[in-house]
């Protein structure tokens, strides 16, 4: 079994302002990277052989100051861990993303295609690396998705949120994924 930690990248500007990031390259800001310092220190006490990211800015940051702190080589950027794909919606406040998208986004990655990736990047870092350790650097809307996908829809922590520097564990094989219910919610 290979347990893969998920790690929701350091606050952005756009994210501080409520607005929708997807495949949007906003870099992280001095929150965040303070954020992935904290990540990394709640990770010292693991043993990870390597860390893996999102190729978005704000992530690859967050895996490299967190891969830096753990003693770890450069991270692998893998294009499955990137976040969704929001289309017309990406710069919009999520306050108003109702409003103006009362019925689909245009051009938004369907949820379900989000999950379908997700899953199948974990297994294929799972039979790449069995029985390895891997910090991986991702986003918000992708690992709520997998986590209400695996409990019926509902997220499977009080408060519902995968906030900025949120750690999130789960058990990896070629066959099976779960939640292992670790999570480290950042201050």
């Amino acid at each position: 079994m290979t347990l893969i930690t998920l790690v929701r990248h350091g606050q952005t500007d756009w994210n501080l302002e409520g607005r929708i990031q997807g495949s949007t390259d906003v870099p992280l800001n001095d929150t965040g990277r303070r954020q992935a310092r904290e990540a990394a220190e709640r990770l010292r006490d693991d043993d990870y052989s390597l860390a893996v990211t999102s190729p978005l800015s704000r992530a690859v940051e967050t895996a490299e100051i967190i891969a830096g702190a753990l003693g770890l080589g450069a991270p692998e950027r893998i294009a499955g861990l990137a976040e969704r794909v929001y289309g017309d919606a990406e710069g919009a406040s999520v306050d108003q993303l109702s409003l103006l998208f009362p019925h689909t986004i245009p051009g938004a990655e369907p949820e379900a295609d989000v999950v379908t990736r997700i899953r199948a990047t974990l297994r294929d870092l799972a039979m790449r690396f069995p029985d390895e350790r891997i910090v991986a650097a991702s986003h918000g809307g992708v690992i709520g998705r997998l986590l209400r996908d695996l409990h019926g829809g509902e997220m499977p922590v009080p408060g519902g949120r995968v906030t900025n520097g949120s750690i999130w564990r789960f058990e990896v094989t070629p066959e099976s994924l779960a939640f292992d219910g670790s999570v480290l919610l950042a201050d």
